[in-house]
């Protein structure tokens, strides 16, 4: 199973972003998901979102943070990374500039938010580009539709919040196996309630391909030996 790292990208700047891929690596991180910071990220958390602020008031250029990006998945060439963006930031950079950064860099995984139809989510699927789906606990039949037709992995919400479970598949074994019932093959990364190595042997367990860990891992980044250490606690589970 594979350990997906968050990195805020820019966060408190480029260089140190592009130093803290590193250390994921090292610690044992097979994937990194690495973000455009967003003027407007509604969609995430106080913590998130205020690590996306200061990134923009740092560095507002995202021409930078491509270069940054770039080379940081040039210095790391055993690790996967899987991109994300807010469809806003994407047209403000410009749709096919976007488009083009991600082939010449070989990005192919992407997790677009925000969106207001699925116009750049089908262009970016008709460009190649692996287009990750998400899928709440409730497994609500339009998600699961959604992950169907998608062709990127699916994000699969690891821990139900209240009243979201469905007593059809009252657990994430029986979640992730619906979804496998449906015909999809692809990867099912399981985030969203993942907080402790124990969370990870259940995905693990549950069947899931991969395991996304964010804020576990953010808050020690002015600790590296702690943040590592926690990396591999979670690796060593995967």
């Amino acid at each position: 199973m594979n350990l997906i790292c968050y990195l805020s990208n820019g966060y408190p700047s480029i260089t140190s972003s592009k130093e803290m891929a590193g250390h994921y690596a090292d610690a044992g991180c097979d994937i990194i998901e690495i973000d455009f910071p967003a003027h407007d990220p509604f969609l995430e958390s106080e913590f998130i979102a205020n690590r996306m602020h200061v990134a923009l008031e740092a560095c507002a250029d995202y021409e930078k943070y491509m270069e940054g990006m770039a080379e940081t998945k040039k210095n790391l060439p055993n690790t996967r990374f899987i991109l994300l963006a807010y469809e806003a930031t994407v047209l403000e950079i410009g749709y096919e500039r976007f488009i083009a950064f991600c082939r010449k860099n070989e990005f192919k995984d992407i997790i677009l938010v925000g969106q207001k139809d699925d116009t750049t989510k089908n262009r970016f699927i008709a460009d190649g580009m692996g287009v990750s789906c998400y899928v709440q606990f409730q497994m609500l039949p339009e998600e699961v539709a959604s992950a169907k037709d998608s062709n990127g992995f699916v994000y699969m919400q690891g821990k139900p919040g209240e009243g979201q479970v469905n007593p059809d598949y009252p657990t994430l074994k029986d979640c992730i196996a619906h979804l496998r019932a449906q015909g999809i093959t692809r990867p099912i990364y399981c985030g969203v309630g993942i907080h402790t190595p124990e969370d990870a042997k259940m995905a693990r367990e549950a069947g899931a391909d991969g395991i996304f860990v964010g804020s576990a891992v953010l808050k020690l980044h002015d600790d590296i030996p702690a943040m590592s250490k926690t990396i591999q606690a979670f690796k060593a589970q995967c």
